[in-house]
């Protein structure tokens, strides 16, 4: 590589989980054991799940550590912590109905930590496949009795989804991934999630933490309109960086490549992760399932091959 601070790849770091599966590793081919594994943490400076630099001068390096040690790869950004975590989650079962609280909310409550703004793009999923996003419920009162009386058939709302569906999650909205989904995640760089229903599972013979008061203090009343949840980003235009998203924490973009393109990186960092098939980036070989950082060094990006990928960065 000319300059290895250009392109920075991640070695990434995997959880189990209750729910979790083997797709990580039969389908992306990452080297982990278990079939339990839940979420792979492909760009990640968070201290429950920190990366390291796969090589390079700073192989071995914590992403953190690269944040707070070469602030200038980033574009010398005024946050505290690298600002996004990119994961790919396998949920084999289905997770708990959760919410995230904003900023706000979190700084108060949760020892300054940010709060937890997130999307969703679907990698894969059964024919017949829904998502928890959103709730029926038509004012606090309501939504009060919904959960305290159990009534969870007519509270949470389950809708439809298929491959290649962007759902953004605003902190407030009450979401949670179903069984047989594979799904890209685009966060904030936090780690803070309320628990509003587990399905009365037990995790070691116990039944996991809730978080009721603190669900009901952040839970949006009434939820957004399902049309204003998602979208079908699968055919987007070859050869081009598409913008999918935006918001005051991010912008996402997806790349289909069908045979070259070439775009310049005038972002202070961009996250890419390989979805789908293989080829070359500024002449490095990926494949699916590789995540790595354009530096504030890398001027442009040239990718090859036949690839699907998924980028983000701050917004401006």
């Amino acid at each position: 590589m000319e300059n290895a601070t250009e392109l920075i790849f991640l070695n990434p770091v995997f959880t189990h989980n209750i729910w979790g599966g083997t797709k990580l590793h039969d389908e992306f081919g990452y080297e982990v054991e278990g079939t339990d594994i839940g979420e792979c943490w492909g760009i990640s400076a968070h201290p429950n799940g920190d990366d390291t630099i796969r090589d390079g001068k700073y192989s071995g390096k914590h992403l953190s550590e690269l944040w707070k040690e070469h602030p200038e790869l980033f574009g010398n950004l005024n946050y505290d912590r690298y600002p996004l975590l990119i994961k790919i989650i396998d949920a084999k079962d289905d997770l708990s109905i959760q919410v995230h609280p904003s900023d706000e909310y979190a700084k108060v409550h949760e020892n300054g930590s940010f709060g937890k703004t997130e999307c969703w793009y679907v990698l894969d999923c059964p024919e017949d496949a829904t998502l928890v996003v959103g709730h029926h419920a038509k004012n606090k009162e309501e939504l009060k009795d919904m959960i305290h009386n159990g009534r969870w058939n007519q509270f949470i709302r389950e809708i439809p989804v298929k491959k290649g569906d962007f759902i953004q999650i605003d902190p407030g909205t009450v979401h949670a991934i179903k069984g047989g989904l594979l799904i890209l995640e685009t966060q904030q760089n936090s780690d803070i999630t309320y628990r509003v229903y587990d399905y009365d599972r037990l995790s070691n013979g116990k039944p996991r933490e809730l978080h009721i008061d603190k669900s009901i203090d952040v839970i949006e009343v009434p939820a957004k309109t399902v049309e204003n949840s998602i979208k079908n980003v699968e055919k987007v235009e070859s050869d081009k960086l598409v913008e999918l998203y935006s918001c005051e924490y991010y912008q996402i973009f997806k790349l289909t490549v069908q045979t070259e393109v070439t775009f310049k990186q005038d972002y202070p960092f961009l996250n890419l992760s390989v979805i789908a098939g293989e080829g070359t980036v500024n002449g490095i070989k990926v494949k699916k399932g590789d995540h790595f950082i354009a530096t504030s060094d890398c001027e442009s990006i040239h990718l090859q091959g036949k690839l699907d990928v998924i980028a983000s960065t701050v917004s401006k």
